[in-house]
């Protein structure tokens, strides 16, 4: 197994991260345990997770996934050997469940996180993530977007100074975005470079031979920015 570092840490992580999101689905608590073991065994320390988990999204199973996590790491004691990553979800009509307010207020990252150190019977996540923008915005890509009316009032500056609250409570130890357009991803870097808060680590986008769309303006910021990618969906 080759390894890098999760940009600006020390924290070393296998170039192979585990996607969790079938275990609760498609997975059962049996067979996710077993993924986990062989991916541990095989030199994989680098876990993926989120609130919404497993896929599809479905009130039934919400949070399966990283309760299953959750029971691997009281079965095993391995929660030393994992760098584990995880999500809050973004405004979703078809999440309601999840949140009353699906947005990234103070309160609803508090409750995201708590909330999911519970499930995951632990106390800190190494990486945390939000999902996707809480502004309407083309984050996944669609073709032939147009642009939507958005009550969305730029609010990047308090959501760094929420989580760094929680990276000082030791809660959470680093911060990166997913589904994330190039525009964003620099209003964050802008807000952490020069109101002295935390600075995202990653960008999690899908990256393919069949979707290349992050070499159209993101790569140049990740290369100059120093953000790493963590590339989903890599085999399309």
């Amino acid at each position: 197994m080759k390894y890098t570092t999760l940009p600006n840490s020390d924290i070393e992580v296998s170039k192979i991260c585990l996607g969790t999101m079938t275990f609760g689905e498609q997975n059962t608590e049996a067979e996710g345990h077993a993924q986990m073991d062989f991916a541990l065994e095989k030199g994989i320390n680098f876990f993926d997770t989120a609130e919404m988990y497993s896929v599809p999204g479905r009130k039934e199973t919400y949070g399966s996934t990283e309760k299953i996590i959750g029971t691997w790491f009281k079965k095993t004691g391995n929660r030393d050997k994992v760098i584990l990553a995880s999500k809050i979800a973004g405004p979703n009509p078809g999440l309601s469940y999840i949140r009353e307010n699906m947005d990234f207020s103070p309160a609803s990252i508090a409750l995201s996180i708590e909330k999911s150190l519970s499930r995951l019977q632990t106390d800190y996540i190494d990486l945390y993530q939000l999902h996707w923008p809480e502004r309407k915005t083309n984050f996944f890509g669609q073709r032939g977007f147009k642009v939507q009316n958005d009550a969305w009032e730029d609010n990047i500056h308090n959501v760094l100074e929420t989580l760094d609250t929680f990276i000082n409570a030791g809660k959470i130890k680093n911060i990166g975005l997913s589904n994330e357009t190039p525009w964003g991803i620099m209003r964050f870097l802008e807000e952490s470079k020069y109101h002295n808060l935390p600075k995202i680590k990653t960008v999690q986008n899908p990256y393919s031979l069949l979707n290349r769309l992050f070499e159209n303006g993101s790569a140049e910021i990740s290369i100059k920015e120093n953000v790493g990618l963590l590339a989903y969906s890599p085999l399309a």
